[in-house]
């Protein structure tokens, strides 16, 4: 019986250090690179220039292209939760800019309707006779 006891105690000794090491390799993993988060971060950036963004929104593009060079930098020293954190701030740093630049273009296109109304009703008077 006691033979039998000691096999017992060897093969849970083997079994919790079989799952002791299968923790260890677990927790030494590295997290993987934040390959959908850089990918991202770089079309929102690259849609921004598309819609002028440099002319419209150049300090929100600067911070999404800072943001994404830090991110790339972050991978390179395997700080691969940094770089997933940077590089979703540079693809909202983007979309920020496209909506900044989107809002400019219709205030622009807004205040050019108000102007043409403007020279349309004074050309309207100036037909009729009428005086404002």
């Amino acid at each position: 019986m006691y033979a039998n006891s000691k096999k017992r105690q060897g093969s849970r000794l083997r079994v919790a250090t079989a799952l002791a090491g299968a923790l260890m390799i677990t927790a030494c993993a590295s997290t993987p690179a934040p390959t959908a988060q850089l990918q991202a971060a770089e079309q929102a950036i690259a849609a921004a220039q598309r819609t002028d963004a440099s002319r419209h929104a150049a300090a929100e593009l600067g911070t999404a292209q800072t943001r994404l060079a830090s991110a790339n930098t972050a991978v390179q020293a395997k700080e691969m939760e940094s770089a997933a954190r940077l590089a979703d701030e540079s693809r909202v740093e983007a979309e920020l800019a496209m909506a900044k630049t989107a809002s400019v273009k219709a205030r622009m296109v807004n205040d050019e309707m108000k102007r043409s109304t403007g020279a349309l009703i004074d050309e309207m008077q100036r037909s009729t006779g009428e005086t404002k």
